[in-house]
């Protein structure tokens, strides 16, 4: 029996149901991350002041040094002192395609399942309680929700606390996952 044909229900049913989820946390709970991101003070000048420069889209850090040896020189820590000093992500101009983004959402709950699904279906046996895949499932998809999320908290200062509330859904999401797999699991 290969994992597609054993596991492809689990897979897909807790992406559905994460997505769901997912939707209801977001959509339903609003005030839950309303304070993931902050306003900009006069946030319409510093619009009209970035516009002439048409940055394209992509990830940025300002002050950006060329090198290790352009850090200790006097003028880019002038630059680090002086400020503002931030990492920010430029997208396109223009209304989000939510439609690419939920697409994409759910294409990445899938791979979490499949992942996590493979190292069960490699691990346990058919016929597992399941608490043990319950435990197993958990884990790994909880991994994939939100071990990596912390990065941006200690490098890049990300709030600490959008990275808590973003964790919390990991913990949500992956006893979702962990809970389908365990009534699912074969017999």
């Amino acid at each position: 029996m290969t994992l597609v044909h054993a596991l492809w229900l689990p897979i897909l049913l807790s992406s559905v149901i994460v997505f769901i989820a997912s939707t209801i946390i977001h959509m339903a709970l609003p005030w839950w991350h309303r304070d993931d991101y902050l306003s900009l003070p006069q946030e319409d000048k510093v619009m009209e002041a970035l516009r002439p420069f048409a940055i394209p889209p992509g990830d940025y850090m300002v002050p950006q040094p060329s090198s290790f040896k352009e850090m200790g020189s006097p003028e880019y820590q002038d630059k680090v002192r002086k400020g503002p000093v931030f990492v920010a992500t430029v997208m396109p101009n223009g209304m989000i395609n939510m439609t690419r983004s939920l697409v994409s959402w759910f294409v990445y709950l899938a791979a979490v399942s499949l992942l996590s699904g493979y190292v069960a279906f490699h691990t346990l046996p058919a016929g597992t309680r399941y608490t043990a895949v319950f435990r197993i499932i958990g884990v790994t998809s909880f991994l994939g929700y939100s071990a990596a999320i912390w990065q941006m908290s200690i490098w890049y200062r990300r709030s600490l606390g959008t990275t808590l509330r973003a964790t919390v859904d990991g913990v949500i999401y992956a006893a979702l996952t962990a809970g389908t797999f365990g009534w699912l699991w074969p017999r």
